[in-house]
């Protein structure tokens, strides 16, 4: 390992990513309940967030490039203290807009910098181990997440959760001193890293095979996004539970039983192909859905975080069979990749005005079966160059060898 120092602080900036980005599912009926809004409406807060997600993720690139990641990191970390601030200060909707975009630009600014540095500090032979160990990390504070809110919510119940963004401002402010106190050095990208221009993104979006990997990563964060933020909604207004002490339990339990799928995954792709994989969890992804919205209360309490279980290998999945799908290009093709979280912006809002303009939060959850039903088609239609490696296919290889 190259250096133990940015290995840690690597890992803790994952763990703030994830704490900042994952917040908004157990807030999310406080929010509705704060500003006596509908579901529509509410969906606003999570489409500012991840508007700035989606589009600042290729220019997040391009600024790393041109200025490294430390500067780009302080502007990420900068961004996030001072739009935590500001919502926590002034708690009002029009300010709730700007400030969501500005935490959500440096989480994308963070996102696009954080995973070469970690490299980097690991090492290319210990990457692939830091690489689960930070999404352990992730996952970890996805679900510490609502756990904090219980708390804060018991102490503040009227307003616990602007106590969150008070929180985010100063876990960001310490993380930017940290930022400065860390040494941190240029790194040397090549050719096939480097992000590129403008116009290699357009040459690039314009192939078929970009723009199916592109919508199948929208699609999976809007899945994501759209059930962590409907779990407490839907348990209080369908099952009467709380949503601070069933539903952001529930939430939790979501990402931690996302967490639980990633490691359990991992194990499973070294004896099955990904692509089929992949098919077989988000069939396990609908039927566990389809209960959890349609079946009974101690069901949904079941079902809701098995659905976090079977999703959970699907961003991985996703992104590694798009860039085997391409031989060259890669830093710029996982740029449009990362700029598919503009879906995590998009669903709320719609899933918001099906559910008041037909009158059931169940049939306008039905929309995320859009999503799931292209991931699927995706699973099963994929043709990547290289495909992930199996016990089974390496003993196959081995006995040929030994063959010939």
């Amino acid at each position: 390992m190259n250096n133990r120092i940015l290995v840690l602080y690597a890992l803790c900036t994952f763990f703030v990513i994830s704490l900042i980005t994952n917040s908004m599912g157990p807030i999310f009926p406080a929010l509705i309940e704060s500003y006596d809004i509908g579901l529509t409406l509410a969906g606003l807060f999570p489409f500012a967030f991840f508007i700035a997600y989606g589009v600042m993720s290729v220019p997040a690139g391009m600024l790393v490039e041109a200025f490294g990641e430390k500067r780009v990191m302080l502007l990420a970390f900068a961004l996030a203290a001072s739009g935590s601030a500001l919502f926590y200060l002034l708690p009002t909707f029009t300010v709730a807009m700007v400030s969501l975009f500005c935490i959500g630009a440096g989480m994308s600014l963070l996102q696009v910098a954080i995973n070469p540095l970690l490299r980097e500090a690991a090492g290319a032979g210990h990457f692939a181990f830091f690489s689960v160990l930070a999404q352990l990390a992730f996952g970890g504070a996805a679900t510490l997440a609502p756990m904090i809110y219980q708390h804060i919510a018991a102490t503040s119940p009227s307003g616990g959760w602007i106590g969150m963004y008070g929180l985010f401002a100063l876990v960001a402010a310490l993380m930017l001193l940290l930022t400065l106190a860390v040494p941190i050095k240029r790194l040397e990208l090549n050719q096939s890293e480097r992000v590129g221009s403008w116009q290699k993104h357009k040459a690039l979006f314009a192939d078929a095979t970009v723009r199916k990997f592109f919508f199948a990563i929208a699609a999976y964060v809007a899945l994501e996004q759209g059930i962590a933020n409907a779990i407490a909604v839907f348990l209080e207004r369908y099952h009467g539970l709380d949503p601070v002490a069933v539903g952001a339990s529930v939430v939790s339990d979501f990402w931690l039983y996302m967490t639980l799928g990633c490691l359990l995954g991992l194990g499973l792709l070294k004896f099955i192909d990904s692509q089929k994989l992949l098919l077989v969890f988000a069939l396990g992804a609908l039927g566990t859905f389809l209960a959890a919205v349609w079946g009974g209360s101690q069901l949904s309490v079941i079902c809701f975080p098995l659905v976090g279980f079977f999703i959970s290998i699907m961003w991985s999945v996703i992104f590694s069979l798009a860039l085997n799908s391409r031989t060259e290009d890669h830093g710029a093709f996982a740029g449009i990749l990362c700029s598919g979280i503009i879906g995590g912006a998009l669903i709320s809002p719609l899933v918001g005005l099906v559910t008041e303009s037909i009158g059931s939060l169940q049939l306008g959850l039905m929309l995320l079966l859009l999503p799931l039903g292209f991931i699927a088609w995706v699973a099963a239609s994929a043709k990547p160059l290289v495909r992930n490696i199996t016990f089974i296919k390496t003993g196959q290889a081995s006995e040929q060898g030994r063959v010939s």
